[in-house]
């Protein structure tokens, strides 16, 4: 299995700085890496509010034998940001986990073809998952949805949250699979 960043946090290994392409697409991969890092940087601070919060609800119940009917929904809320937030930039290093398995015994020209295949299958399932948050965000708004808890925080909040992060993978997908093709294209003309 191989998740595209092993070796980067090995002290005095060389990290290569990013290459763009030209043109348009080096504009595009400009831009979704900036988008990145901003969704990155408020990943981090969702991931930090979620612990805090959690630690506090421990704390609070064991320690003073307070209720806390809220700390649920605040720290699923946050770790929902954390995890769609942050797609985009994992998908940008190739960080996703991948099985090799077939990879390693294909020809080079075939395995490439193949992680095209992927790659336009993967975007399809994550537009339409974007698709179907955004469908879900809108009904939540529009309908004034909450959860069920005494607190009752509205629900456009994780929907949202999960449109955004999947329309942005979605995004970023579709610019390395447009590198790919261009690859492919430039192979194929030689």
């Amino acid at each position: 299995m191989s998740h595209g960043i092993d070796g980067t946090d090995v002290p005095g290994l060389p990290v290569a700085p990013r290459v763009y392409h030209t043109g348009l697409l080096g504009t595009l991969e400009r831009a979704m890496t900036a988008v990145n890092r901003v969704m990155l940087f408020f990943g981090m601070i969702t991931l930090v509010v979620a612990s805090l919060v959690l630690t506090y609800s421990v704390f609070s119940r064991y320690v003073f034998k307070a209720a806390t009917d809220w700390q649920d929904e605040v720290a699923v809320f946050s770790i929902i940001g954390c995890v769609f937030l942050c797609g985009a930039w994992v998908q940008s290093l190739r960080g996703h986990i991948g099985i090799e398995a077939i990879s390693t015994i294909l020809p080079a020209g075939v395995n490439r073809v193949r992680a095209a295949i992927v790659d336009v299958l993967t975007i399809v399932f994550c537009a339409f998952f974007a698709w179907k948050s955004w469908t879900l965000f809108h009904e939540a708004w529009v309908d004034g949805q909450t959860t069920s808890s005494s607190w009752a925080p509205p629900l456009w909040i994780p929907y949202a949250l999960m449109a955004g992060g999947m329309t942005l993978l979605s995004l970023q997908l579709l610019v390395q699979l447009t590198a790919r093709l261009n690859a492919l294209k430039k192979g194929a003309t030689r």
